[in-house]
């Protein structure tokens, strides 16, 4: 699916914070939407809390730093960070080059996926979110 320039691709689940989630077995990857990385310009340096850190839905789990600014990354999921990209600490622009690919930040151990999950948007709601966001 799109929505203006964006991607959004419909096997995700989608924050408010524009954050995506998609389900691999008990795990959930997590990164920001092609929107976010796209309002940010060019990232330059994304940092996700240690491996073995518990992560809470909607609260801080890092940041992603742009010629721009910095801005906090929320987990949509609750559990424990399980890995986190190496990658992207000599590459940070593989979040604005493949957001919903190799530029994903944490694989996340989930504590309670499906409660996590009525919390998130579909990607049709997420792009109607974003039209709200324009008007």
């Amino acid at each position: 699916m799109r929505y203006q320039d964006y991607e959004i691709p419909d096997d995700l689940c989608y924050s408010k914070e524009h954050e995506w989630v998609r389900l691999e077995g008990k795990e959930a990857v997590v990164g920001i939407t092609d929107y976010a990385q796209k309002q940010l310009h060019e990232i330059v340096y994304a940092e996700v809390h240690k491996q073995g850190s518990e992560v809470k839905q909607f609260q801080t789990m890092g940041t992603v730093e742009s010629v721009k600014s910095v801005s906090d990354v929320f987990s949509p999921v609750s559990g424990k960070i399980a890995l986190v990209n190496k990658d992207l600490g000599d590459s940070p622009e593989l979040v604005n080059q493949d957001p919903y690919g190799k530029g994903w930040l944490a694989r996340v151990s989930l504590a309670d996926f499906k409660r996590d999950m009525e919390k998130l948007f579909t990607a049709k709601q997420y792009a109607d979110y974003l039209k709200t966001m324009e008007e």
